[in-house]
Parts: C-alpha cells; sequence; structure tokens
C-alpha cells in the first residue's frame, strides 16, 4: 500500500472516485511512482463496496496523460517491472476492477496515456482533447494492449494507421474512429462525465461487473502478448537506436534511427 500520494489525487464522493494524474508540469507523464500510485489507487476504490464507477483524469488543461516521463526512460526509468514501470500491472488493474472506468480527456492523451484511455470502458473527450502514439518517432512501442487491443477497438487498418504514422487526431475524429464515446465542449466536460457516472450508478452493480468481466474474457489473451512484448521492449530500450529516438526528443530534432 502506498502510504501518501505525491503524483496523483483520489477522491471518493458520492460513489464516485475520481483517480487524478497530478503531474501537470510533466503534462502529466508518468514515471515509476505515478504507476505505483496509481496502481494502489484503483485496487482500493475498485474494491470498495461504496464506489459505482471510476474517473481517471488528469490535472489541469493540457494533458490527461502524455505516457512514460521521457527523462526517466532516459535512465531505463526508475523502478520495477521489465522497462522499469510497472505497466502491466497497471494496465491489468484497469481492466480487473470490477467498475466501470471512465477516462476523462482533456488535452493530450499520448502514448502510453493514449493506451491509458484506450484500456477504460468508455471515454468522454473535451473538445481539446489531442489523442496519438508517439513510441516509433522516440524508440519504443507497446506491444501488447495498446496494438492489439486497439485493433479489437478500432480495427487493424485504423490501428496500424495509429501507430505506424503517429499523427494526432482530435476528439472529434476519436468519436468517429471508436476511441472515444463522446465528444464536449471543454466547458461542458465535467457535466458531462457527471451525467454518465449518475447513469452507471443507477444500474446493478454485479450486473456492471458481470457486463465487464464478460467484455474481458474475449480479449484476455492479449495480457499474454503485453507480457511478452514488454519483455522485448525491455531489451529494446538497451540498444542505440531506441537512445537515439529518446537523445532525439530531448535536443528536439528528428532522431536518426537508420544511422545507429
Amino acid at each position: 500500500m502506498v502510504e501518501k500520494y505525491e503524483d496523483i489525487l483520489c477522491e471518493i464522493e458520492n460513489g464516485v472516485a475520481t483517480i487524478t494524474i497530478n503531474r501537470p508540469e510533466k503534462y502529466n507523464a508518468f514515471r515509476a511512482r505515478t504507476c505505483e500510485e496509481l496502481i494502489d489507487a484503483f485496487q482500493h476504490s475498485g474494491w470498495d463496496r461504496s464506489v459505482g464507477v471510476i474517473v481517471l483524469t488528469g490535472a489541469g488543461d493540457r494533458a490527461f496523460c502524455t505516457g512514460g516521463d521521457q527523462s526517466a526512460h532516459a535512465g531505463n526509468y526508475d523502478g520495477r517491472g521489465v522497462i522499469g514501470l510497472p505497466l502491466e500491472e497497471l494496465q491489468a488493474v484497469i481492466r480487473d476492477v470490477p467498475k466501470p472506468v471512465i477516462a476523462k480527456v482533456r488535452g493530450y492523451a499520448i502514448g502510453g496515456g493514449h493506451v491509458l484511455a484506450l484500456l477504460c470502458d468508455l471515454t468522454i473527450a473535451a473538445e481539446s482533447a489531442r489523442f496519438g502514439q508517439v513510441g516509433p518517432k522516440v524508440g519504443s512501442v507497446d506491444p501488447g494492449f495498446g496494438t492489439a487491443y486497439m485493433a479489437r477497438v478500432i480495427g487493424e487498418k485504423r490501428a496500424r494507421e495509429v501507430w505506424y504514422l503517429c499523427r494526432q487526431y482530435s476528439a472529434a475524429d476519436a468519436v468517429q474512429m471508436g476511441l472515444a464515446n463522446k465528444a464536449v465542449p471543454d466547458a461542458d466536460l465535467d457535466a458531462e462525465v457527471d451525467r454518465w457516472c449518475a447513469e452507471i450508478l443507477e444500474k446493478s452493480p454485479t450486473a456492471l461487473a458481470l457486463a465487464k468481466r464478460s467484455f474481458n474474457a474475449d480479449t484476455a489473451h492479449i495480457a499474454g502478448i503485453s507480457a511478452l512484448g514488454l519483455q522485448a521492449v525491455g531489451l529494446f530500450y538497451g540498444t542505440e537506436e531506441s537512445k537515439e529516438g529518446v537523445r532525439a526528443f530531448q535536443e528536439k530534432r528528428k532522431p536518426r534511427f537508420r544511422e545507429s
């Protein structure tokens, strides 16, 4: 159990647990501690009988989450796990808690943050939201839920486009593609999420838990793909090719992958 949160906030009110990544100065990028705290908050909220729905969001207006903190990546991240981040556990707990999880997205949902929003049961986006992957631009990839599950959600062609081109997509694009359920003006986002939460709280918690488990059963095998893939990514991070991606990002230049 994490005794004191430094990187996140967790508030439970009227049956809704709101978990906020609280690193706005880093565009809510996560480091190892952030992941540990998120896991802890999801475990406690997910099994709290007073909680009927969980909302995951990011502090401030600029970002929901922009994935792994690249300053930590330069040192092979800063914690446990095959890539220094307990991403397998974080992704698993979002899927495993027997409560619907809503991603409330303002600003950037990029890289690993995009995958977190993807894994949530529902996604409500502000018009300011921007979705996308950057892994191949910085010498990284999420070869599990970020790829295989994304293909299930939006289709093979679209998922390959997202990963191969590393473009950014608007909230309206995300709804059209199936990455988000609804897009609303920024000023209406909180109220819209509150309405979705209120509707969920009226429903049978056991029926919702069974529905979530049955949805997950169809894609449970992707956890095995993820475990294998993240092990490979851990090795990839030690290569000059991956290190060149991090250097280029930090130096604000185009990477020279084919020279490394």
